[in-house]
């Protein structure tokens, strides 16, 4: 949907599905009946999760041609892709295999350009498009520092290899397309020092030259396209459980001259941290609740000096919630944007009240705006809706908050 020249939709992740068939029947089933609840007249946008399975078949000039017929029948058109998950994302074990493959391999990078090839086709005239990405990888993958230093640089001479591919797609077919990195927690880039760091002292310092001698360019152009072609994907939910304010992250952001590809609009579980014994037992039987074994949910703890701690997962969390000392928990559990409250517990939905009215009040923070709640099939069943209520539902709150 076009709502004062701001693209909103929701991501297709929430559907079920790996492969190409089952990625365009959810869409002939599911557009259609968000845009009656929604009662919804004009062009529909989508937000488009691509497998690497389903990418594969789409780049088949006869599919491609097949899903453009449709979307033009059903007055729909895609303008942004999720190519964080590679594989498999419902109904089976995900957690921290979301990072593989990662951005040091060859597979993420093949797959990356194929799915900016497709977006390259897709894409309406005289409209930008970007595709989310992981962090990089998984920072408990790498031991040492070395190793880390080690996955930077091959991540970086990736991405350049990508710059290069969307600065050929741009000279080509006059779209500006951009990759946009997507800081999570325990992500090998987690914040928003830690991804300026990155644009800082990697693609930018060390990019350039590896852009330059590919295009055969000077440094400094180099670095205006970097900073053209990758960007960041602001995912609420992230960013909230990091305590990071979004008004002051988007002025950080726009100091590094560091743009803003598309938001995610999600929230975090977010709770307070009782003193009594037999509270936090009762808060702990109602997070078990929450720990699934699809997908990952880090914590980040508040203490009470101010600091932040961090856990790997909600159960490593509960097994320590009668002894901690934190103040506050905050859940990488995206739960549903139009709910404050969440029985005993509460979301950071605060922060997607936030950041629509800065993006109301300046456009300019970014134009793509995309719904990701995931999780539907994964929440306690007090929760439950059927998925075009789902998505209907967080749609029409979405509409609400910037009309």
């Amino acid at each position: 949907m076009n709502i004062t020249n701001l693209h909103l939709s929701y991501c297709s992740n929430i559907h079920a599905g790996e492969t190409w068939d089952a990625t365009f029947q959810n869409l002939k089933i599911y557009i259609p009946e968000v845009k009656k609840r929604l009662a919804h007249k004009g062009a529909f946008g989508i937000g488009l999760r691509l497998s690497h399975e389903a990418s594969v078949v789409l780049e088949r000039p006869e599919r491609l041609q097949e899903f453009r017929d449709w979307l033009k029948k059903s007055n729909a058109y895609v303008y942004t892709l999720n190519c964080f998950p590679y594989g498999g994302f419902h109904r089976t074990k995900v957690k921290e295999q979301v990072h593989a493959p990662d951005w040091t391999t060859e597979a993420r990078l093949d797959y990356t350009i194929r799915c900016f090839r497709i977006l390259a086709q897709l894409l309406p005239e005289g409209m930008e498009g970007g595709i989310s990405t992981s962090p990089l990888s998984y920072r408990h993958w790498f031991s040492t520092d070395a190793e880390k230093e080690a996955a930077f640089a091959q991540a970086t001479t990736h991405l350049m290899d990508v710059v290069d591919e969307l600065v050929r797609l741009r000279r080509e077919t006059g779209k500006l397309l951009h990759l946009d990195l997507e800081p999570e927690p325990d992500g090998l880039i987690e914040n928003s020092e830690e991804l300026i760091r990155y644009f800082k002292d990697w693609l930018i310092s060390k990019g350039k030259g590896i852009l330059g001698k590919k295009l055969g360019i000077v440094e400094k152009e180099a670095s205006a396209l970097i900073l053209d072609h990758l960007q960041v994907c602001y995912d609420v939910c992230h960013f909230a459980i990091g305590y990071e304010k979004p008004k002051e992250t988007f002025q950080k952001l726009k100091k590094a001259g560091i743009r803003i590809g598309k938001i995610q609009l999600s929230a975090a579980l977010k709770l307070l941290i009782p003193d009594s014994p037999f509270e936090r037992f009762s808060i702990g039987k109602r997070l078990e609740e929450f720990a699934d074994t699809t997908y990952l949910h880090q914590v980040v703890g508040r203490t009470q000096e101010k600091g932040l701690i961090s856990y790997p997962d909600l159960p490593q969390a509960i097994a320590l919630l009668n002894n901690t000392k934190d103040l506050e928990w905050r859940v990488h559990f995206h739960v549903p944007i139009f709910l404050e409250n969440y029985g005993t517990f509460q979301s950071t939905q605060e922060d997607i009240v936030e950041v629509l009215k800065l993006v109301k009040a300046d456009p300019s923070i970014s134009s793509h705006l995309e719904v990701e709640t995931y999780t539907w099939e994964v929440l306690p069943e007090d929760t439950h809706l059927t998925l075009g209520e789902a998505i209907s539902r967080e749609l029409a709150w979405v509409r609400e908050q910037l009309q």
